[in-house]
């Protein structure tokens, strides 16, 4: 790849993707907008009031539209020549912050600066973005390449999410798991992430069907202890390609299973932890025993597969109970419907979906709605911003703001995959990860999907460091793209 002579090349503005900054313009409008809706009240204050959350908010983008242009007017070498000092030093402001922020509902990751707050774990967002293109984009760096190469990339990962968990702001360490969309983008396996979301699944229904007993065991381990099995056979039909020790295995789950149900309906107690770890050990050893014959060393991950799922099944009570701080534990056991708590942790969300269901189709209208307008959910003007538009705007006013989302993602991947250098595609990637996530979960929190974790909602939520932040990562990309005509 050769750069070009960049002196006879028109201006950078010409290369700037104005789709882009077209979508981000309409979404923070549309943001002070379902602000003011949301803070409004019987006064009738103007949404330009500096005494109103929406007349803030549009000084926070009046400000971002100034950090938007300045960042880019910077040359586009500037942020791949200082990737890893820019992450460096915000890595030591997340460290300040927990020493010198107030206390603020527990949580140490603010910064006040005289009339206004920021929080630093909304900036090291682009931080990381840069310091994870940087290495990705050194000469030579392939991810596969070595085991060492995977443990730099996850520390660039890990250390501002250690830093923000310290800070006791779990949801926005969370954020920073998104980047591993990125890492199977550039090569990690997708066993990863399937792994990952097999966890999930076992840590839900464990919990979930965790007070019903069947066999001696909880309805929850049962039903786990059947998709580990499910889960053997599959992979060794489709990961390993073994199709005869797929059927062997499924043949032996199914006629030991038929003997346990027999035995039980003559009225033999049966163990039901003997029962399937017995099976799923004695699988395994036939597993490694093919594995041995044929040199199919894709067959020895169906039992790490197995194995490591069991272990994750059995530690689900020690972390629930002993990990995860009392408040975790019943927002997820709300969200989870295994209590009903309308009036503690539960009132937030029921208040929300009460909002959206009474919408209807077109809303109530602007101002109009009953359930923002009189404050029955709290923060409705941050996190729950979302159940506002569901109210006034009703179904067609939620599905709109979704599309320009989608669309806002669709438009990054796109630029994403028009990069042409490493450090280019990284670094929107990373973006696209980080406004998914968000999306994802903010609109999960607001109709009770995902516990209520604390996440914004990108360009709506009231607030200057979110709305920074976003406007950071987003212009940057902008200026790197705009550079790719120098390319060829």
């Amino acid at each position: 790849m050769e750069l070009r002579n960049t002196n006879t090349q028109p201006s950078f503005l010409h290369g700037v993707d104005w789709f882009t900054v077209v979508l981000y313009t309409i979404l923070v409008v549309l943001g002070a907008i379902s602000i003011y809706a949301a803070s409004y009240d019987f006064d009738n204050a103007s949404i330009f009031s500096f005494d109103e959350f929406s007349g803030k908010q549009l000084l926070w983008i009046a400000l971002s539209f100034v950090i938007g242009l300045v960042l880019l007017l910077l040359d586009r070498r500037i942020y791949e020549t200082y990737a890893f000092p820019i992450y460096v030093g915000m890595l030591l402001l997340l460290l300040v912050t927990i020493f010198i922020s107030p206390n603020i509902k527990g949580s140490h990751s603010w910064i006040a600066l005289g009339p206004m707050s920021l929080q630093p774990a909304e900036f090291a967002k682009f931080a990381t973005a840069l310091a994870l293109a940087k290495l990705f984009g050194g000469y030579n760096f392939i991810l596969n390449a070595r085991p060492a190469n995977y443990f730099r990339a996850l520390a660039i990962i890990f250390l501002p999410v250690m830093l923000i968990l310290a800070q006791n702001e779990t949801g926005s360490a969370l954020v920073y798991l998104s980047l591993f969309f990125v890492l199977y983008r550039e090569g990690m396996s997708g066993l990863v992430l399937f792994a990952a979301a097999f966890a999930v699944v076992i840590f839900v229904v464990a919990l979930k069907f965790s007070q019903d007993m069947i066999m001696g065991i909880t309805v929850g381990q049962f039903a786990v202890f059947i998709m580990v099995m499910l889960l053997m056979v599959v992979m060794l039909a489709f990961h390993a390609k073994h199709t005869v020790a797929a059927r062997n295995v499924a043949i032996g789950f199914g006629v030991s299973g038929l003997l346990v149900f027999i035995f039980c309906e003559l009225g033999l107690e049966i163990n039901g932890y003997i029962y399937f770890i017995a099976a799923i050990v004695i699988a395994s050893v036939y597993i490694v025993v093919e594995m041995l014959k044929s040199g199919i060393k894709k067959m020895m991950v169906t039992v790490f597969t197995a194995l490591i799922s069991i272990s994750f099944l059995f530690s689900i009570n020690y972390v629930f109970t002993t990990v995860l701080q009392p408040h975790q534990q019943q927002r997820i056991n709300v969200t989870l419907g295994i209590v009903e708590d309308l009036r503690g942790k539960g009132y937030n969300v029921n208040q929300s979906k009460i909002a959206i269901g009474s919408g209807g189709l077109a809303g109530k209208g602007f101002l109009k709605g009953t359930q923002t307008k009189l404050k029955y959910v709290p923060e409705q003007h941050t996190d729950f911003i979302f159940c506002t538009i569901g109210e006034e705007e009703g179904f067609i006013g939620t599905i709109t703001v979704l599309a320009l989302f989608m669309m806002l993602i669709l438009r990054i991947l796109a630029i994403a995959e028009r990069q042409p250098t490493t450090f280019g595609r990284v670094y929107a990637y990373c973006v696209a990860s980080y406004l998914i996530f968000h999306f994802c979960i903010n609109i999960g929190m607001v109709i009770g999907l995902t516990p209520v974790i604390g996440i914004p909602l990108p360009f709506f939520s009231y607030g200057g460091s979110s709305l920074w932040g976003f406007t950071f990562l987003i212009f940057i990309l902008l200026r790197i793209d705009a550079g790719r005509r120098e390319y060829h």
